[in-house]
């Protein structure tokens, strides 16, 4: 079965993902408390992982932690060649590297395979270096895989959704075998939650978010609907 959704490219063009000085922090919304289960390093070693890019890692961390079966989910970079990169180095397009999350999860309550499909299902994949308002490299859609079994699922769904031409454009993701993930700065991580009056964050990413919410309800955590 296919589980896609077309997503919505009129998002407002004022609110970006970049940064728009040379701060090395973004100026922040007043910042909220949230209520969420952490794990330490070593309860997350009992899980797997799996990585993916698709544009502002706000926003995908926040989608990839409302499924259930995910532990965890950390924004970062990956995909360059630059050693510990930077926030203000990746966003300026400084580095090879996109923005992407590290997703922890239990395998025996979500696949590979569906975590695939939300990946396909909560952004626009036939999008060239850009989603949304967000534009260049660092924002391009990536699926990376550790092995050749995860190669074939990624493979395998892209050209599915091709056969059943479900974008009506060729996907241009990129299906990378996965080498090293840089976590970013502190301040990114639950950025969403944290941030929920950041003008980014209320134009862009929580409805990215509740758009994948609505197509996506039986993947979705308790708590998250």
């Amino acid at each position: 079965m296919i589980k896609v959704v077309l997503l919505s490219l009129s998002l407002l063009v004022f609110t970006s993902c970049q940064p728009k000085n040379t701060s090395s922090k973004p100026v922040l919304a007043q910042q909220t408390q949230i209520e969420k289960t952490t794990f330490s390093a070593e309860e997350l070693q009992e899980y797997e992982t799996a990585y993916f890019a698709s544009g502002c890692f706000w926003c995908v961390e926040a989608i990839f932690e409302s499924v259930k079966g995910v532990k965890e989910v950390y924004s970062g970079y990956s995909g360059g060649k630059e050693v510990n990169p930077t926030y203000e180095q990746v966003a300026y397009g400084r580095t090879g590297h996109a923005e992407a999350v590290e997703v922890f999860y239990d395998p025996k309550e979500v696949s590979f395979t569906q975590l695939v499909q939300v990946f396909f299902g909560s952004h626009d994949p036939t999008s060239l270096n850009q989603q949304g308002p967000d534009r260049g490299a660092q924002y391009r859609s990536v699926a990376f895989y550790k092995n050749e079994t995860e190669q074939k699922i990624i493979q395998d769904y892209i050209a599915l959704l091709e056969s059943k031409n479900v974008y009506g454009r060729p996907i241009v993701t990129q299906v990378v075998e996965f080498d090293v993930f840089y976590k970013a700065e502190e301040y990114h991580q639950d950025f969403e939650r944290r941030n929920p009056n950041n003008s980014y964050v209320r134009n862009v990413s929580i409805p990215r978010l509740n758009r994948f919410k609505e197509n996506f309800k039986e993947y979705l955590k308790e708590e998250a609907h």
